[in-house]
């Protein structure tokens, strides 16, 4: 697999990103959003079956930023799956942006990556009514690059397809062309769809807390899930993700097996010292271990 490590003119949004979630709070909190595009099943005309987007992306008339998906890629059991993050960019050219961060791999989670190699982007994105049309800058990305298995061809392709139906909260077939004429992404067909969620998604998906965020008190985690009996567990472990466990609870998400739904709970971290801590949410394994192992999203968070 050929990953990208190199970050665009976009990495400044970076310092921007731990304002996106507050913004979500009655918009983008994925436990309380009402039905939007970014995680229906295949049917591209039925986007109202989801519940974890918000409806519009949220934006600053002042800032002239909006808050949009992005989908990133991480190990899990079952290998490479999307992980998404909410990220603020600029409002006049959303999706051009938010690709822009996805093809870097420009995450804040440092667990996250991308499968775009260096070399090609996208110059724009157009949606309309029935397609949405992405153009690349040059044939780059036409044909896989040496590494690049048909699989991860895929799955790149998802994050793309994903990432800018996310973006126009539309659940419609993505068009590749170069400087307007047909083409292929990677050796694939030059129309993709979404593939269902379930096969390319992370099962555990964490939004709130965003990686870095400092909490007090009590707050609430939210994120996205298909776990067993839709039991969400979670920890904070002090120090890194491997560190001690040092309070631990679940949630319960609204549904499970046949795609992704949001789960909500809070985390009492009034007792723990300040400092560094790791927040990790994951999915429930009633194998003990037997299939791989549970799901796993992670946050670093200070508490103050």
């Amino acid at each position: 697999m050929t990953l990208m490590s190199s970050r665009t003119r976009l990495a400044t949004l970076a310092s921007l990103s731990a304002l996106a979630l507050a913004g979500l709070s009655g918009c983008g909190d994925e436990a309380k959003d009402p039905a939007s595009a970014d995680s229906t099943p295949t049917q591209a005309a039925d986007p109202s079956d989801d519940a974890s987007e918000p409806t519009e992306p949220t934006s600053s008339a002042a800032a002239e930023t909006t808050t949009v998906p992005v989908y990133f890629v991480g190990d899990t059991p079952q290998g490479q799956r999307l992980f998404r993050e909410f990220r603020k960019v600029e409002a006049d050219n959303p999706a051009d942006e938010a690709l822009a961060l996805m093809t870097a791999g420009d995450a804040l989670d440092p667990d996250y990556d991308t499968l775009y190699p260096d070399g090609g982007s996208f110059s724009s994105v157009d949606v309309g009514d029935k397609m949405i049309t992405v153009d690349m800058s040059d044939d780059s990305w036409t044909t896989a690059p040496d590494g690049m298995s048909e699989d991860d061809a895929r799955l790149a392709a998802q994050q793309l397809v994903y990432t800018v139906q996310g973006v126009a909260q539309k659940r419609l077939p993505v068009s590749i062309t170069v400087d307007g004429a047909p083409a292929d992404l990677f050796g694939l067909a030059g129309q993709v769809t979404n593939d269902p969620e379930i096969d390319v998604r992370a099962l555990v998906n964490v939004t709130t807390p965003e990686e870095g965020a400092s909490v007090r008190g009590t707050f609430t985690a939210t994120g996205v899930s298909s776990s067993f009996e839709a039991t969400t567990p979670w920890e904070i472990r002090a120090g890194g993700a491997d560190g001690k466990v040092v309070t631990k609870g679940f949630a319960t998400a609204e549904g499970w097996m046949d795609k992704l739904y949001p789960w909500e709970t809070e985390v009492d971290v009034s007792g723990l010292p300040a400092g560094d801590y790791t927040f990790v949410a994951m999915t429930d394994d009633p194998s003990g271990g037997e299939g791989g192992g549970p799901t796993v999203d992670t946050k670093s968070i200070t508490v103050k």
